[in-house]
């Protein structure tokens, strides 16, 4: 079952992001869109035939990966696939930030810090609006096309991924080389913050079950090893809790960005993913057995042994 992937340019921090298109069931599909850009629009045009794309599949709604697909379905009359989370983010998006904002504020930092981020937030566009008509991805997507949707969050709250028999488009849940922040958000469904370490916990075992599948990831190069990417991961966030851990017991996180880092940090949106880094370490140390529990259903955590004792202080 071929899969081609698609390389676009974006104006982010993060690079090139990859998109996927392939031929289910007698239909065109693409998997995530490119950012909301004039190059993006002109690549998409040039490389897929708009007159036969019947499906859009979004693996998460961060900009590099659904801005184009209002636009999209405008374009072409796919039907549009979206995360269920996302949609509720999208859809309730002022009361959403204005909750993290609220969130923000308990955890130490201050109006001028929230504005901050406020404006960096307004200013990225990090929002686009949702197409007029949209399905949602784990619920909608024809049997035909014989694609199982895995709910993989942790990177952010609603990441999915669309996994075939030979193959597996991650989006951002599986990146060679890149420890990504998973981001401080609100649970619009149970209310308060989403427990993002809880969930990465489970999804590690989603993400094992991959191991003899190509991974095509969102960004940089094909991933060769499932196992490499989340020992890489989870090596690194066990770094960095020894770093954290001799301030897991302040409540006040900008405090702890204080000591950590001075006054090097000062761009709001970085200080804002340093936050959720922190927050996600502070559960961890709360509740390690979660992930070595994981990581021993998946057989990982003696690779990790040694990190993991560093960081809990054994």
């Amino acid at each position: 079952m071929h899969i081609t992937q698609h390389t676009i340019n974006t104006p982010y921090m993060v690079g090139p992001v990859h998109c996927y298109t392939a031929e289910l069931g007698g239909d065109l599909v693409l998997f995530d869109t490119g950012p909301p850009t004039a190059d993006g629009q002109r690549y998409l045009k040039e490389h897929v035939d708009f007159g036969r794309l019947r499906h859009v599949l979004v693996t998460h709604c961060h900009i590099d990966h659904w801005g184009l697909a209002c636009w999209l379905s405008e374009q072409t009359g796919a039907a549009i696939y979206l995360p269920y989370r996302d949609c509720l983010k999208v859809t309730r998006h002022d009361e959403r930030m204005e909750s993290m904002y609220g969130l923000l504020a308990d955890k130490g930092f201050g109006p001028d810090y929230i504005e901050a981020l406020r404006q960096s937030m307004e200013r990225n566009q990090l929002f686009p609006p949702l197409p007029k008509e949209y399905l949602i991805a784990e619920r909608d997507i024809p049997d035909h096309l014989g694609i199982e949707v895995l709910g993989c969050p942790g990177h952010s709250q609603s990441d999915l991924v669309y996994a075939c028999d030979e193959w597996a488009v991650t989006g951002d849940t599986l990146l060679r080389g890149i420890f990504q922040s998973p981001l401080l958000d609100i649970d619009l469904e149970a209310g308060g913050r989403f427990r993002n370490y809880e969930a990465y916990s489970a999804t590690l075992l989603k993400l094992a079950s991959l191991r003899d599948r190509r991974i095509l990831p969102g960004h940089r190069h094909t991933v060769e090893s499932v196992d490499s990417i989340i020992l890489f991961y989870v090596t690194k966030m066990l770094q960095r809790v020894g770093q954290m851990r001799p301030y897991s017991r302040e409540e006040d996180i900008a405090e702890i960005i204080r000591r950590l880092f001075g006054g090097v940090l000062n761009d709001a949106f970085h200080i804002y993913l340093k936050a959720s880094e922190i927050m996600f370490m502070k559960d961890f140390l709360e509740q390690p057995d979660l992930l070595r529990a994981s990581l021993e259903e998946i057989g990982l955590f003696d690779d990790v042994a040694e990190h993991f004792c560093r960081a809990v202080g054994l």
